[in-house]
């Protein structure tokens, strides 16, 4: 056989059955099952620090955007190394297209990539979108990459042999033109296969979170609780988990005495429950952004299970596990703060599955990222020990500071004073201190150089933000910048924090402009 007919037919053997591994990854992928399509971007995305990642972010018109810039590159790269792979496979083919090689095609297509896969994606491999415990959701990834695997080695091979049969009597030249006929079969069963992954793709598409990652709440809908298909919501995961109670449960282990497994009715019966009015808050939020709700939640102390395990003296951090591999850390005297909850409900219903169900961390205080949803292992650890955005460099401090913002009105609004017939400008927003509440709100209309006290209008606890009003009276026709700080619980006034690093959360003022007329 000469050499570019092996190539061809190596590699075209090769894209199909790249084509058939990318669909029984996407079949397995429908059922829930954690694919490298998906947890290969987890896993490289810790290497990005956050500068660069927001700026690639940024490029490509946001998360959302680069979640499916990622998995359609990864499904890109791997038809491309699939075709790469057959040409190879038809180079060491070339002098013996049909001799029997299943030994070493199954060394080199199977277990080879089951090991590099095992090796480099070992952090990741716990992932399930269906809630299995970590260690057999590793095993259930790897059979299914197994399974992936060997079907493109079978029909690598299948392929190939398809293609370079020896043609029976008195068919005519080598390869011509039944090569042509059955490249054509062959690229016909491929395009089939295609479209077959092509429909699992617009299902899992609908499935996908991108109808709500990134949901804001703010302007003139702000109430004091959020309603749940409002709470701003933010995830890594291009599909969120579906957890089913059935094969979920929740581990305690690490440095205790006495590790624990839970199911959902054990946690529901054993430990007394507690309902807390807690806020939350993303880390990447914006002066003016709504990456920020307030909600009622239900749950238990994370306290009674800890002191029920028993931490040991060496104890220093609590990492929490999500059934997505999320991770996350917070020291363990803030673990064991009564306020930090594992919350079952929200708003007095069932905890949405968005939200995490069946169970998520509410920490107060702290950023959105620490409070875990999907929650499968408590983990206690040393000092030492990181979760996923602070491996990839997010932090060190994840404290909220004492935020502020105008809802109402609109940047660029305008108004006149004769319509108006001395009526006031009502100005409303929200404040927030973490777990130190507010005790006061003041706005200025003159670019921060005087202030005016605002009226709370729903004051909250410790652990909630303010909801405030100010009726303004202009002096004159005028361009003013309106701008508000809050005061916390602890007397501290909101400023802005110059060497408080990007990373741990912006801090300043919000301000506006308002246009006002004769």
């Amino acid at each position: 056989m000469t050499r570019s007919k092996a190539l061809w037919a190596g590699a075209l053997a090769g894209l199909v059955a790249g084509i058939a591994m990318t669909v029984a990854m996407l079949l397995l992928a429908s059922f829930g099952v954690a694919t490298p399509l998906a947890i290969i971007g987890d896993r490289l995305s810790v290497f990005i620090p956050p500068g660069p990642f927001l700026s690639i972010m940024g490029r490509v018109g946001g998360y959302n955007h680069l979640k499916q810039l990622g998995v359609g590159s990864t499904m890109a790269g791997q038809l491309l190394v699939s075709a790469l792979a057959g040409a190879v496979f038809g180079l060491l083919m070339r002098c013996n297209p049909q001799r029997r090689v299943t030994g070493w095609t199954m060394s080199i297509f199977v277990v080879m990539p089951i090991l590099v896969i095992a090796i480099f994606l070992w952090p990741v491999l716990g992932t399930s979108y269906l809630g299995f415990p970590i260690a057999s959701a590793r095993m259930i990834t790897l059979i299914g990459f197994a399974l992936s695997v060997l079907v493109f080695e079978r029909v690598l091979v299948g392929s190939f042999y398809f293609l370079t049969r020896p043609k029976a009597e008195g068919e005519g030249a080598e390869f011509s033109p039944s090569i042509g006929r059955r490249s054509l079969i062959l690229g016909g069963l491929g395009v089939i296969l295609a479209g077959g992954g092509v429909g699992l793709l617009r299902k899992l598409y609908r499935e996908a979170a991108f109808s709500y990652d990134g949901t804001q709440y703010k302007g003139r809908i702000v109430q004091p609780i959020t309603p749940n298909d409002l709470f701003y919501c933010v995830t890594k995961n291009v599909i969120d988990p579906r957890v089913n109670v059935d094969l979920w449960h929740l581990e305690v282990n690490g440095l205790v005495q006495t590790p624990a497994t839970y199911r959902l009715q054990d946690l529901e019966t054993t430990f007394s429950s507690v309902e807390q009015e807690t806020t939350l808050m993303c880390i990447s939020n914006g002066l003016d952004a709504g990456l920020m709700s307030n909600a009622l939640w239900k749950g238990i102390a994370l306290r009674d299970l800890l002191e029920s395990a028993g931490p040991m003296a060496s104890a220093a951090r609590v990492r929490l596990y999500g059934v997505d591999n999320y991770t996350d850390t917070m020291p363990i005297d803030k673990a064991l703060d009564p306020t930090t909850l594992l919350a079952l409900e929200m708003n007095g219903q069932q905890l949405p599955e968005r939200h995490g169900f069946p169970l998520r961390a509410i920490v107060p205080g702290y950023f959105g990222e620490k409070h875990v949803k999907w929650l499968t292992r408590i983990e206690v650890t040393g000092a030492d020990a990181k979760g996923f955005y602070e491996t990839q460099g997010w932090g060190p401090d994840f404290i909220v500071p004492t935020r502020s913002r105008i809802d109402v009105p609109d940047y660029d609004s305008r108004f006149s004073l004769g319509q108006r017939g001395g009526a006031p400008i009502q100005i409303k927003g929200v404040a927030f201190g973490g777990d130190r509440g507010i005790s006061r709100v003041e706005v200025s209309d003159d670019d921060g150089e005087t202030w005016d006290g605002a009226k709370i209008d729903y004051p909250g606890t410790k652990l909630t933000w303010a909801l405030w009003s100010y009726d303004w009276q202009p002096d004159s026709a005028d361009d003013y910048t309106l701008v508000v700080r809050a005061t916390d619980g602890e007397g501290e006034v909101q400023e802005l924090e110059e060497d408080r690093g990007w990373f741990s959360g912006v801090t300043g003022f919000h301000k506006i402009v308002v246009h006002v007329t004769a």
